[in-house]
């Protein structure tokens, strides 16, 4: 899109030129730009149609980056990105080395905050405000982060405010899923009594029926509005608000862009007292599918194909290929079956039932399931609750997501040796969200907990086995971390039998050297020994599908009798599965102790980009395993000849 309104926009002051009457036009420019380059790239498509109006207001207002705009997670930054100078780069949107998903401050002075989780905006704005308030500092949140703790101990906070901060309360009535809990009743019940809008259909309608005049009174409507509007309003509605410090406006349509830049401005000459504004949008505005099924179009791959018919189909599946269900999908079909058994199985998510699968086990059986809205730590301290009055309660949670509850997890699950279970979806490379979702800590944060079973599947039949393992144990809490997207396709059992706690598998006895591999890295490490046979060298793998406790009598052995050994996981290096092997290493005595190395993530935040294009970058992969046990055993040949 070469020509138009937004092709002249390269920055804030650019928009600035604009008459506002041309805005909505532009809004309509965007809404078409992003359905053009989002379903080429991936992204997150539906949060940011629901946006447009809305960031073009705020940017049209304030003076950014002067002016703070700090957006709750960054998901829906896209408009803000366009109006921020990085238009022509944005067909290089989450991929390698290109524009980020998210806000990221070393890739403008515009993205004053960074950060991929949600709930934080209020928290960090009124740390900028409290810093320095020569400037607006504006905290965008929805309603769905709203759930979160953090998000309310930020507003509870309203009293650290100083001069011109404002908090626009985004509410489409979803996070990716409809948002839950008494938050959301309130702001429906809010909705439900807009006398704004009731006001302004009663006058538009008398107006049309009045003879002539009609410039003097649409005026003279426009004036009963604002009036009814800033002096009733605000009095009349969202007490809460207003008993944590806030002077509240709204709720207004956030769709309305006139409207709102009028509104902001007006909001300006409101400096020595912290305000909230609270707007309505919808999410997926413009894109009839994504308005009808906003959580399907939530996040989109790359390739998806849009149209008014064909958008709200899912692709079709290539010919020749049998469809693998996901981890996810296995992992809610499994515990379908186990809960049909025990009918004191009970599953817990924040704010993810789709993401997670388990909107299916919901549907089956409701009075068992919970969606506790944005609050990780919540829903682990909830689930320690259920597992010390009797339940089995399930906790399905993200990796990087679970990072929010790492207190719970240790101080009321494992020392009071609560039997819950951990379902941790999307662990390790997760690819195009970047650096705030990369599922790679988890191995190092849970290891460290004492009493906790740390699993990691090499497929899913090895996770349908873990879940049986998991629901028997009773001991303490387990974990069990799974990778994002398709599984491996192997063929299940009937009925999946549990595993020994602590024990692991040997797949390939090798004379030369020992590959121990987590996870997906096991099909990997299979597939190096393949190719290292082709080549003379005989390498054994071995399943390290329990990360903690180690499986000590088996890795005894295998130091004892192995020249070299490689570890090998999709996690970083510091305190994972490698540190481990090595920490035990250095307990046996030298004269049988192997030489030892770790392959892992390095200690850094890994960048957005496929999956596939990750692995390879980081050596994650059955030809960099080949290379690395091939530099190693032929330098040990040639040390050997030497001697």
């Amino acid at each position: 899109m070469g020509e138009g309104l937004l092709a002249s926009i390269e920055s804030p002051a650019d928009l600035k030129r604009l008459p506002v009457k041309q805005l909505p036009l532009l809004a309509e420019e965007i809404r078409r730009f992003l359905l053009e380059t989002v379903p080429k790239t991936g992204g997150h498509l539906a949060s940011n149609l629901g946006v447009v109006e809305l960031t073009l207001a705020l940017h049209y207002v304030f003076d950014s980056p002067a002016d703070r705009l700090v957006l709750d997670t960054g998901h829906q930054g896209y408009v803000h990105k366009l109006l921020t100078g990085r238009r022509d780069a944005f067909h290089t949107l989450r991929q390698l080395g290109g524009v980020a998903g998210f806000l990221r401050p070393d890739e403008s002075p515009h993205d004053v905050y960074g950060a991929g989780h949600a709930s934080t905006s209020v928290a960090a704005a009124l740390g900028m405000n409290n810093a320095d308030d020569t400037g607006w500092t504006v905290a965008v949140i929805g309603d769905g982060a709203l759930t979160g703790g953090l998000a309310l101990a930020a507003l509870n906070n309203s009293c650290l405010a100083r001069r011109r901060f404002l908090v626009v309360l985004n509410d489409n009535g979803m996070s990716i899923d409809p948002s839950v809990g008494t938050i959301a009743r309130h702001l429906s019940s809010i909705k439900a009594r807009q006398p704004a809008r009731r006001l302004n259909h009663l006058l538009r309608g008398v107006i049309s029926r009045l003879p002539g005049g009609k410039t003097t009174l649409r005026n003279v409507y426009n004036h009963l509005k604002d009036f009814f509007f800033y002096f009733f309003l605000p009095s009349s509605r969202a007490v809460v608000f207003e008993e944590l410090g806030y002077s509240y406006f709204g709720p207004f349509d956030g769709h309305n862009v006139v409207g709102l830049v009028k509104l902001l401005g007006a909001l300006k000459r409101i400096e020595d007292e912290p305000l909230l504004l609270h707007v309505i949008t919808r999410k997926g505005r413009g894109y009839a599918p994504a308005e009808m099924r906003p959580t399907r179009w939530h996040g989109i791959s790359a390739g998806t194909p849009v149209g008014e018919e064909e958008g709200t189909l899912p692709r079709p599946q290539e010919k020749g290929r049998r469809a693998v269900k996901s981890y996810a999908e296995i992992f809610v079909d499994t515990l379908i079956d186990l809960a049909r058994k025990h009918p004191e199985l009970v599953a817990i998510t924040a704010a993810m039932p789709s993401g997670t699968g388990l909107i299916k086990f919901a549907e089956l059986f409701p009075d068992r399931f919970y969606d506790v809205g944005i609050s990780e730590d919540f829903a682990v301290t909830f689930a320690c609750g259920l597992a010390a009055a009797g339940k089995r309660p399930v906790c399905a949670i993200y990796s990087t997501f679970l990072q929010r509850a790492f207190d719970q997890i240790l101080h009321d699950a494992a020392i009071q040796k609560l039997p819950l279970v951990l379902a941790i979806d999307r662990a390790g490379i997760v690819g195009h969200d970047g650096e705030t979702h990369q599922g790679i800590f988890d191995l190092s944060y849970l290891r460290m907990i004492p009493g906790l079973v740390v699993m990691a599947p090499r497929d899913e039949e090895e996770l349908r086995r873990m879940l049986v393992t998991a629901l028997m144990y009773r001991d303490g809490p387990v974990a069990i971390r799974y990778p994002r997207g398709p599984a491996a396709g192997v063929e299940l059992s009937a009925d999946p039998r549990p595993l020994t706690i602590g024990t692991w598998e040997g797949l390939r006895s090798g004379a030369d050297a020992m590959i121990l591999a987590v996870g997906p890295m096991v099909s990997e490490a299979l597939r190096a020994a393949e190719q290292l046979e082709g080549r003379g060298i005989s390498v054994g793998v071995v399943d390290a599908r329990f990360v903690k406790p180690l499986d000590e009598a088996m890795l005894s052995r295998i130091l004892s009798r192995s020249e070299y050994v490689l570890t090998v996981e999709e996690n970083v290096l510091s305190g994972g599965f490698g540190s481990a092997v090595l920490e035990f290493a250095a307990r046996v005595p030298r004269e049988h102790r192997a030489s030892v190395e770790t392959i892992a993530l390095p200690d850094k935040f890994v960048e957005h980009g496929s999956r596939a294009e990750l692995r390879i970058r980081y050596g994650l992969t059955s030809d960099a395993l080949v290379e690395r046990m091939a530099l190693h055993l032929g330098k040990a040949a040639r040390e050997l000849e030497v001697v």
